[in-house]
């Protein structure tokens, strides 16, 4: 049964982006945060779907933690599910993300037309300059920016090593970090079809002041309290 239920999703997935896709063409022409909110449609229906076809929902603890003003989150990273989440969660976003992703057909566009900050991740110093560079960019027109500093999908309950880019990107824009924890992984696990029946749980943290620190130390900070908060929420099924 759940093989069937996560074929189904599959198709409602890949049917949803293509139409999503079709529909926000116009939404090109409007300036980046209504853009934004339209192309959210296909996440917010990813997620109602996932819901009823497969029986994962998520709660969040910690949305009076959210700050009035543009930020960046950082978050660990286990599946494409938070990806859905957090654009729900959050107000309008950037994601970081790389090059390759922009080229899938149909949801690879959606990405770009969403405002990304996309990287070649075999050239870590071009792809630090360009995150400095498009940072300010993207927060002055009101988006936030989503940044998984482990670079990569990790299976639920483990962290990877973090990245200095997202630190680095509040210390040099003046923003808040915005530290996110949650067990997505345990649900829709990494490099898996199979989604199983549950409830996410997400964790928004206080916000970390990052003006006038060292980058290094922001991150630090950062990945302590993500660690404290995922060990402080389930990771088994």
């Amino acid at each position: 049964m759940l093989v069937i239920r996560s074929i189904l999703y599959f198709i409602c997935q890949c049917l949803s982006a293509i139409v999503v896709s079709i529909l926000a063409l116009p939404s090109l022409l409007l300036p980046s945060v209504p853009r934004a909110r339209v192309i959210g449609l296909w996440a917010k229906f990813n997620l109602w779907s996932l819901r009823m076809i497969c029986g994962v929902s998520y709660r969040v603890e910690g949305k009076e933690n959210i700050p009035d003003e543009p930020s960046v989150i950082i978050s660990n990273h286990q599946s494409t599910f938070e990806t859905l989440c957090f654009q729900m969660i959050f107000p309008p976003l950037s994601f970081i993300l790389k090059k390759q992703l922009l080229w899938i057909p149909f949801f690879g566009w959606g990405l770009a037309a969403n405002r990304p900050i996309s990287i070649n991740r075999d050239n870590k110093r071009s792809a630090l300059n360009l995150l400095i560079k498009n940072s300010n960019d993207r927060l002055n027109e009101g988006r936030w920016l989503v940044v998984y500093p482990e670079g990569t999908r990790m299976p639920a309950g483990e962290l990877g090593q973090f990245q200095v880019g997202g630190a680095m990107m509040a210390v040099k824009s003046g923003v808040k970090v915005v530290p996110v924890a949650h067990n997505a992984g345990l649900f829709w696990p990494k490099d898996k079809f199979i989604k199983y029946p549950g409830i996410v749980d997400v964790v928004i943290g206080k916000p970390i002041n990052a003006m006038g620190k060292k980058p290094r130390d922001v991150n630090a900070e950062t990945e302590q309290v993500i660690r404290t908060m995922v060990e402080s929420i389930p990771q088994a099924r």
